[in-house]
């Protein structure tokens, strides 16, 4: 939506200024442009290699000439094979996003991803995270690390998404934009940006944003004030800091979710329960983070990062007074006050024998939270207001992960990487709210795990390389999985961690054809978690006995001609319960075979792109994905669906002015279809499994930049 902006000459008073916020598209595919650009080294995989050299799934996607409105992460993080980002419709539960099916079962935020800004978790310690945070309008790239390898994150590593914003340079400059959109989407924006001469003064990028919207579906509006500020020095000795700060502020209705009649008959409408409760949530979250690069020699170098955070949620659902009367029920309000923490510290040696590269660090995370449930009545006159207290508990998480890699050469054409990290987390519970047969449900766990992974890679010709890869990977459940058990017992930590084996096969290659990619994998899971009933909000788990997910994922990218670029992408994912799963209390048994609901089978995505640096420029692009089947008896499924977007814009500079125009169609041809599902719905009436998307819809934006 804007242009690369500039500096003001406003050093004096920055420091300050970022002091005060702490307190209150399209992307490119993974390689590089050859005609254009320098090879793109990976991070994700901490061994700086280019994309070609990196034995695993990694796609670096770049921020450039998005045209479009910069709100969703799915605006922009598409075609990426293997990775399923579905837009709910619904600013109340964030996006879904699953990666080789893991992260399908989340009825809200992620789960089974582990999700990165600016080197910070978006992820808390249990594995639960959200992308509220990730500033587009500031975003410089997105690597995506999917397979064996995400393991080296610890906990929840299904994938791993690292964002990273721009950082401050060349002269001054301020951007002012705004951009608008059916359902009365608005979001206007300002970025203040400059690069340093001086290695004691910081370059720095402060992006900050109001938008709102009517929303699609009836009771489904929202606004979200956005504000992330990065400083950057560069010093003498060669060391490198980042001082990233970001605050978020989100109020959004939640429409929920309607049966198959229902999304038919009218997919805008709402279930009378959700006006009556006025299902909402508001969020508010600020933190801050350090990260430090500092190269000791030559061949050693030291990082480390630091970073503190608070979130605060109070989310009003849609359950009936009538459903509240359990003795173990928490009520139809959440509210919770969440205090974050954690380091990470890492060494690594270049040739600490010779062709070893050696990394070496640890991980340590924790949380803090106030957590409270509130009946959703008083009497039998108020209904979407706090009534009495029906939880009251103080929960507090923390892991402490070292790890090490190894990286050896054979030779110039034959690599073995390996990792290995012991991931451990620890829960504890202390319940306040002890009142009649309400027992105390005050407990501890630990789940701990040693994680190891190892790929061998050969460059046959300088232009492909192939690779094989083997890892173990393990996911906790978070503690808002363990707040309602499925069997009504009163043990939350009943729930079992899942571990996974996954073994992949690999080959990258970088020819006159154009950049391709292509990755097989076979992961198989023991005591998988998965859904066993979501009832108006009040989402429960259960452990599957062993699933199984196998797939192929293809990426093809190539400049055509001059700015003329094409990309496709292609997955296949078929995951399944691999035993049969005996029923447990009220909930079904599952036949083995039966297909993991929230996953679609296959995937597609094709796009054109003219893309000059100024002047006209214009895209389309095409998805396609396959039916997903909505609950574990796969008794019904959210139909496959097409869908066609087209954007066009125009960029031109005059002197120290900039500007960027910018118009797109999504869902061109109007189809009708579910964006995404609740797996398991067990809400009355039943079958609220789908999330109707938005039918043909449009946007604009202008921006104008003036540098100092």
């Amino acid at each position: 939506m804007y242009l690369h902006t500039k500096r003001l000459p406003i050093k004096s008073t920055l420091s300050c200024l970022i002091a005060c916020m702490s307190q209150g598209s399209y992307a490119e595919e993974v390689l590089p442009e050859v005609q254009r650009l320098a090879p793109i080294v990976v991070e994700a995989t901490r061994t700086d290699r280019t994309v070609l050299e990196t034995p695993a799934s990694a796609y670096y996607l770049n921020q450039d000439q998005q045209n479009s409105l910069n709100v969703n992460l799915s605006e922009t993080l598409k075609g990426v094979p293997g990775l399923q980002l579905n837009n709910r419709e619904n600013y109340a539960q964030d996006l879904q996003i699953s990666m080789r099916g893991f992260g399908a079962r989340s009825t809200f935020g992620v789960r089974g991803v582990r999700l990165y800004v600016d080197g910070i978790p978006a992820t808390m310690p249990d594995g639960q995270g959200q992308t509220s945070n990730i500033d587009l309008n500031s975003l410089d790239h997105i690597e995506v690390l999917s397979g064996p390898f995400s393991s080296l994150y610890g906990n929840s590593s299904g994938g791993t998404i690292l964002t990273t914003s721009r950082e401050g340079q060349g002269t001054d400059s301020l951007t002012l934009g705004y951009s608008a959109g059916s359902q009365n989407k608005g979001q206007a924006n300002m970025v203040l940006q400059g690069g340093s001469e001086h290695a004691s003064e910081p370059s720095y990028i402060i992006s900050s944003s109001y938008f709102d919207t009517d929303g699609y579906r009836d009771h489904s509006d929202a606004n979200k004030v956005l504000t992330n500020a990065k400083l950057t020095w560069n010093l003498d000795d060669g060391s490198k800091i980042n001082w990233i700060n970001n605050y978020v502020k989100i109020d959004a209705a939640d429409p929920g979710g309607l049966t198959r009649t229902q999304w038919e008959e009218n997919p805008k409408q709402v279930v009378p329960n959700v006006i009556k409760y006025n299902a909402r949530k508001d969020i508010e979250q600020i933190q801050t983070g350090l990260t430090w690069n500092k190269p000791i020699d030559d061949l050693n170098e030291i990082y480390a990062m630091v970073y503190a955070g608070q979130r605060s949620v109070t989310q009003y659902q849609s359950t009936p007074d009538s459903s509240q009367s359990g003795v173990n029920h928490a009520g139809g309000v959440i509210d919770f006050d969440r205090n974050y923490y954690g380091t990470d510290v890492r060494w690594t040696g270049k040739e600490v024998l010779p062709n070893l590269k050696l990394i070496a660090g640890i991980a340590i995370d924790a949380m803090t939270e106030e957590r409270y449930g509130y009946e959703n009545f008083i009497g039998t006159t108020q209904f979407g207001v706090k009534g009495k207290l029906r939880r009251d508990e103080d929960n507090t998480l923390w892991n402490l992960d070292p790890y090490l890699q190894a990286s050896y050469a054979v030779n110039d054409a034959v690599n073995v990487d390996a990792g290995l990290r012991y991931s451990n987390i620890h829960f504890k519970t202390e319940d306040h709210y002890i009142v009649g047969e309400n027992k105390d449900n005050s407990g501890k766990t630990t789940y701990d795990k040693v994680l190891p992974s190892v790929a061998l890679s050969w460059k046959v010709i300088p232009e492909l390389m192939t690779y094989v890869s083997y890892a173990q990977g393990f996911e906790t459940p978070t503690f808002t999985e363990m707040a309602y058990p499925a069997d009504g017992s009163t043990n939350k930590f009943d729930l079992k961690p899942s571990e996974s084996e996954t073994y992949e096969i690999g080959a990258k290659a970088n020819s006159t054809l154009g950049q391709f990619t292509a990755a097989a994998f076979y992961t198989t899971t023991e005591n998988d978690i998965v859904s066993a009933g979501n009832d108006n909000g009040r989402s429960t788990f259960r452990n599957a006995g062993k699933t199984l997910r196998q797939g192929l994922e293809l990426a093809w990218h190539k400049n055509v001609w001059r700015d003329l670029s094409a990309q496709a992408s292609y997955s296949y994912i078929d995951a399944k319960f691999d035993a049969d799963i005996p029923a447990e209390g009220g909930v079904a048994a599952i036949p083995k075979n039966n297909h993991i609901p929230g996953i679609a089978k296959n995937q597609a995505f094709l796009s054109l792109g003219w893309k000059p640096e100024q002047g006209f420029n214009a895209g389309v692009d095409v998805r396609y994905s396959d039916k997903i089947y909505v609950n574990d008896a796969n008794s019904d499924t959210a139909p496959s669906y097409v869908v066609t977007a087209a954007n066009m814009g125009y960029r031109w500079a005059i002197d120290d002015w900039a500007f960027n125009t910018f118009a797109r169609v999504d869902n061109l041809f109007d189809k009708n279809y579910s964006g995404s599902v609740i797996v398991n719905d067990s809400t009355k009436p039943y079958g609220r499994y789908f999330e109707p998307a938005e039918g043909r819809n449009w946007s604009a934006g202008l921006s104008i930049t003036k540098a100092f």
